[in-house]
């Protein structure tokens, strides 16, 4: 009970209370000359100078309801009790109009857009004259329960309006986290795909450049196809990001059928790709995701296989999965103990984990390292 106390009182304000707009305006607006009518025209009003005064001179506390929720409703409702200990001492009703049921709106405001600290100090405020008040106007048990209704429901009303905004800004939170990783994934899978490339071409080239010039200069010609490719998709992405006027390239997904490409795709072992079964009736983003993870497995074994010299990459579709197999014939590796996973693995098991697959990798019994995955055809990015 203590650290529940303690969460509430530590518990701030909600964020960017509105200032003061045209509505607010045009509500002081309109309850100043209805406080004045019913002051003056009304009969049976107690204390008629004084029930106006009142009526009409906390009105402007409405502006400033949301930037001071706390501080309003003490001048409101010790004005209130200040009236009513004039009662007592005089005699008689307490002042008060009709129109003061704009003081509703304090409650509702500080509950809405105060602290919980101010709110745990603000609602003995509001209460004591509320239950004052019961005595002093000679209402009846069934309205002062009703008056009590109708005002626990203005504080329960922002309570359920200020978790509802809550809500939303985790849910917004939320989204935002998942467009970060999933941009992080496209970056990784498609420019950093390039740039590898571009390292690998990169070492060659400096490798050759005193024996074979030749070697060396169509190493530069490889280097500068994948970096103005590189440069191209990275323009797309933030064109995108940047919602600019002018549309992106709307170049399409790769798919499973495009995975012929990859072994004219970069430099270092052999790539050899077999895929058997229906792809073509695979959904668009499962046959992209696929690709991708084929893409960054290949990758993978050109950047870091050592004295491989053959990549093979096998799909094969059924009637229910998607089965894949990268796997090279290098020297094995075996993972450092401890170490994490780098991020084209967390990527690819993101990937895999969206369609409600499975992706595993380790080094083979022999030689090599293999990548398999395993994704449902009915699967859905969630």
């Amino acid at each position: 009970m203590r650290h529940l106390i303690r969460a509430l009182w530590g518990e701030p304000s909600a964020p960017d209370p509105p200032r003061p707009g045209w509505r607010d305006w045009a509500l002081v607006g309109v309850l100043v000359p209805v406080a004045v009518l019913e002051g003056v025209l009304r009969p049976d009003v107690p204390w008629r100078a004084l029930s106006l005064v009142i009526g009409v001179g906390l009105i402007p506390t409405l502006l400033w309801r949301r930037s001071k929720p706390l501080l309003v409703v003490v001048i409101a409702f010790g004005t209130m009790l200040f009236s009513q200990v004039w009662a007592l001492v005089a005699g008689g009703e307490p002042p008060g109009l009709n129109t003061m049921a704009y003081m509703l709106l304090l409650p509702y405001t500080l509950i809405r857009w105060g602290s919980k600290r101010q709110a745990m100090l603000g609602l003995p405020v509001i209460l004591v004259p509320a239950v004052i008040s019961v005595p002093l106007t000679s209402t009846t048990p069934g309205d002062a329960i009703a008056g009590f209704a109708i005002l626990f429901t203005a504080m329960a009303l922002g309570e359920a309006l200020r978790y509802r905004a809550y809500a939303r800004t985790r849910q917004l939170e939320q989204v935002r986290l998942v467009e970060r990783e999933q941009l992080a994934r496209d970056l990784h899978d498609t420019v950093a795909h390039h740039v590898s490339a571009i390292v690998i071409r990169a070492q060659a080239g400096l490798a050759v450049s005193a024996t074979d010039p030749a070697a060396a200069g169509e190493a530069l010609r490889v280097i500068e196809t994948e970096a103005s490719r590189t440069l191209a998709e990275m323009r797309s992405m933030v064109r995108v990001l940047r919602r600019a006027e002018e549309r992106a390239d709307l170049t399409p997904l790769p798919l499973v059928t495009d995975l012929g490409d990859l072994p004219r795709i970069g430099a270092g072992p052999a790539v050899d790709v077999d895929i058997t079964g229906d792809v073509d009736g695979l959904a668009p983003a499962l046959s992209t995701t696929v690709y991708r993870l084929a893409q960054e497995s290949v990758t993978n074994a050109r950047r870091h296989a050592r004295h491989a010299s053959r990549i093979a990459v096998s799909v094969a579709a059924d009637e229910r999965f998607v089965h894949l197999r990268v796997s090279d014939d290098g020297d094995i590796v075996h993972p450092r103990a401890g170490s994490s996973p780098g991020y084209g693995l967390t990527g690819m098991a993101e990937r895999a984990g969206l369609f409600g697959g499975s992706l595993s990798a380790g080094p083979n019994l022999g030689r090599g390292w293999t990548v398999t995955a395993v994704l449902p055809r009915n699967g859905s990015a969630s």
